[in-house]
């Protein structure tokens, strides 16, 4: 049996780094192949001697996180984890090299969406899902950049840095600090620390709504904000709407607002169940993601399209090193924002490319016109989500 020394060595000779192509406080990432075989692959090198408190042995917290949940994860629709070494004190990862996400194609003006394109992407994250969910993990930061795409349209989840196992017959309190704020579920904003998968429903279910409005539908910068914005668009819950909803320990003064008709005047029926069945307030009312894969939704025309005729983001010329434009970091290393600048719900998309769904009634238009006024701001923005700061919990 080989000593650990040995076999880092053994692994880490089967890889040649051949450039940077990703910073972060805790992590660089490099491009690298596999000598044996020519594959490019991606080398997370994470610094060790900068990792924060709460950390073991001083790997960092969410690197632990991140290689015990895809060491137990093999999935299609999952980043896959090569190989682990540890080379002069910092523990290199080696994951499946994956050059675009999906807020980059969302972003991509030139990408016109169809419907059989929103179907197969939501296809591809829910099986993705429900597998890790089938293993007993909670993922915590669904959300566009987390969800990298190979060069054959496969969509892959990635980012285990705020995985947390869960299911064990024991009654945990976890963090309500973690998802990114725009796809944060109501609860985890209302303060709950004891939760379960279906704050990942929602946040895919903020996934589905952005596909078809080619923007953000919550983004705010303020936790209150968010939760109006929510209200707006789904109604008001009350307390049966939302059992245990006044005893959850954040408490805010809320307008009431009725149920408005619905944002997506182009969606079908069955789409439109189906996001209200990710977007229910009360978590225990949520769709599972295996309820979610049997729905009319997937099985009604037009069909998923195939990954590999799904459209592929258009790279700029002037982007050619791509540096940090794919989310491989974890959660924590502040590669991403939980307060992002303010997007535009119903603006900012590219014409055409934003006909899958269209916002609906004046209603409906009255409730964006808030944001609207910031579409020029929000526009500049560009793709800067992916360097921002990300709150993260500890738990």
């Amino acid at each position: 049996m080989l000593e650990p020394e040995e076999r880092d060595h053994q692994i880490r000779r089967k890889y040649n780094k051949t450039k940077k192509i990703g910073e972060g406080t805790y992590a660089d990432v490099f491009e690298g192949t596999e000598i044996a075989t020519g594959r490019k692959v991606a080398i997370k090198k994470i610094k060790l001697g900068k990792s924060q408190a709460g950390g073991a042995n001083g790997i960092e917290l969410s690197a632990v996180r991140e290689i015990k949940a895809l060491r137990e994860l093999h999935h299609p629709n999952v980043i896959e984890l090569l190989d682990c070494y540890s080379y002069r004190g910092n523990l290199n990862l080696v994951l499946e090299y994956l050059d675009s996400d999906l807020e980059m194609i969302i972003k991509d003006k030139t990408v016109i969406f169809e419907s059989g394109h929103v179907k197969s992407w939501m296809l591809m994250t829910l099986r993705g899902l429900d597998h890790i969910h089938r293993n007993w993990i909670i993922h915590r930061d669904m959300k566009p950049n987390n969800l990298l795409v190979a060069p054959d349209g496969q969509l892959k989840i990635a980012d285990f840095g705020l995985a947390r196992d869960y299911g064990d017959g024991q009654e945990k309190n976890m963090s309500s600090q973690v998802v990114t704020l725009w796809y944060r579920a109501p609860e985890l904003i209302l303060g709950t620390q004891q939760y379960g998968t279906a704050v990942d429903i929602w946040s895919v279910g903020c996934i589905f709504a952005e596909l078809m409005l080619r923007v953000p539908l919550f983004a705010d910068e303020s936790e209150f904000v968010v939760l109006d914005k929510m209200f707006q668009a789904l109604g008001t819950p009350s307390e049966e709407d939302w059992p245990g909803m006044s005893l959850l320990p954040k408490t805010f003064k809320f307008k009431k607002y009725p149920k408005p008709p619905h944002l997506f005047q182009a969606a079908t029926k069955a789409a439109i169940e189906l996001i209200d069945k990710m977007l229910a307030f009360d978590p225990n009312k949520r769709v599972t993601a295996k309820e979610a894969l049997s729905h009319t939704y997937f099985k009604a025309k037009p069909y998923p399209t195939h990954p590999s005729k799904l459209p592929k983001y258009s790279r700029p010329k002037s982007d050619d090193k791509h540096k940090t434009s794919v989310h491989y970091y974890s959660s924590s290393e502040g590669s991403a924002t939980s307060s992002p600048v303010l997007a535009v719900p119903g603006g900012g998309g590219a014409g055409p490319a934003s006909s899958s769904v269209e916002p609906s009634s004046s209603s409906s238009s009255q409730q964006l016109s808030s944001v609207r006024k910031n579409k020029r701001k929000a526009e500049d923005l560009g793709n800067d989500n992916h360097s921002q700061k990300k709150m993260h919990g500890s738990s």
